[in-house]
């Protein structure tokens, strides 16, 4: 048997390897202990507005509308931010900043003066800070991990994500349930704390490029925008991505008011038939990079999204008792067909975007896609209002068409692999 002999470089090669393994462990640590909580809050709040403070399903969708118009007003900014400020500390700064907004809500609650005002002021201002922490992390996971890493990487996080979303739910609606919707919200404020000394506790990472830093933050932010505007491929992404967030927006607002008052789901059922979303996702992100292998990431991408509508109308669709599980099958094919959608183009604008653009062309795309979401959601409320629950549910599947039609009119229908 024969011993290899290591070259003078391998011993730093695999230090470095080891030092970025353990920097992308804790990074994922971080993510998932905040992802725990927002699942149990992302249930929480509506019910407690839906139970406790008997809100409609309009002033329900004002809360997930106030989540997500964040993007709107700092969406842009963000990515600059980001570019700028040290990454670490801007990163632990958002956790703390989260913790603080969400444990005023049992405070208010345990004195007696919560109202729907404050459930929309916090749901803005956790936004405010999830959007810098969002881009914060997809501007981190390129420089702790290599090229070839990327796609699996990216699908591990989103799978962690969805296993959250599984996991979350459920344990929120039990905890609504056990506790009250308020006191629920608890594990929340925790898990943003936990989150914030994980990513304290990491090495500081190398940033970004700053060629440039001192611009004007309108001209950076132009540059990013005509990058992605202009760019064959990631411009049709986005715009494909912003048609799919709509409607997810529209279906967050209705879906706990869907279940609650047209199917006559108990709490702690709404957060089994969410979570039912969380376990599509993780199939979807956990079977993404065999699909890719498989089909190309081009081919992938649309066929995720012509799968998409047809479960959304299933869900519209869905009856009492045994309708149940047609809703949560259509919930979770829906949830992965987004996830596939969500890791291919999320991983083709990390590679290929020059890492000194990369702040601000994620930042330019959840913009303008996640963007849409408060607007998703306040069509789906106002519909509701109008008719009923049920018919804007089915409005949001009919939208949903939106998505593979943006795609296959563009060049990416063309596209084996994403080029």
């Amino acid at each position: 048997m024969t011993t290899a002999v290591q070259g003078p470089g391998d011993e730093e090669r695999q230090a470095d390897g080891a030092s970025h393994a353990a920097a992308f462990w804790r990074y994922w640590g971080a993510s998932t202990a905040s992802g725990i909580g927002d699942a149990v809050t992302a249930v929480a709040l509506p019910l407690l507005a839906v139970l406790v403070l008997h809100a409609s399903a309009f002033e329900v969708s004002l809360i997930t509308a106030a989540s997500y118009a964040a993007w709107l007003l700092i969406g842009l900014p963000a990515g600059v931010l980001v570019h700028r400020l040290p990454l670490r500390g801007t990163q632990v700064a958002m956790d703390l900043t989260r913790a603080v907004a969400v444990v005023s809500v049992p405070a208010a609650a345990a004195l007696g003066v919560l109202g729907l005002p404050q459930l929309i002021v916090v749901a803005l201002v956790v936004g405010l800070a999830s959007v810098v922490f969002d881009v914060g992390n997809s501007t981190f996971l390129p420089s702790i991990v290599t090229k070839e890493e990327l796609t699996a990487r990216n699908s591990l996080t989103s799978g962690t994500h969805a296993a959250t979303q599984l996991g979350g739910p459920s344990l929120g609606g039990v905890l609504v349930q056990l506790l009250g919707a308020a006191t629920s919200i608890v594990v929340d404020a925790v898990s943003y704390l936990v989150s914030a000394a994980l990513m304290s506790s990491l090495p500081r990472v190398p940033h970004p490029a700053h060629q440039g830093s001192r611009r004007g933050m309108a001209e950076m932010i132009r540059e990013g925008w005509r990058y992605v505007t202009r760019h064959p491929v990631i411009g049709p992404c986005a715009a494909d991505a912003t048609a799919v967030n709509f409607v997810c927006g529209g279906l967050m607002a209705l879906t706990p008011v869907f279940l609650v008052r047209t199917l006559d789901a108990p709490p702690a059922l709404v957060g089994v038939l969410i979570a039912a979303d969380g376990l599509g996702t993780l199939v979807g992100a956990a079977l993404t990079p065999r699909i890719v292998a498989r089909l190309g990431s081009g081919r992938a991408l649309r066929r995720a999204a012509v799968a998409s509508p047809c479960f959304a109308v299933l869900m519209a669709l869905s009856g009492h008792s045994a309708g149940l599980a047609q809703f949560a099958l259509g919930n979770a094919g829906f949830g992965a067909c987004v996830v596939v959608t969500s890791i291919v183009t999320r991983t083709y604008r990390q590679t290929a975007t020059p890492p000194e653009l990369l702040p601000r062309v994620m930042a330019t795309v959840r913009f303008v896609s996640w963007g849409a979401i408060p607007f998703g959601a306040l069509a789906a409320g106002g519909a509701a209002a109008l008719r009923n629950e049920r018919a804007s549910f089915v409005l949001m599947a009919v939208l949903s068409l939106v998505s593979p039609v943006v795609l296959l009119a563009s060049p990416v229908r063309r596209m084996r692999e994403l080029a």
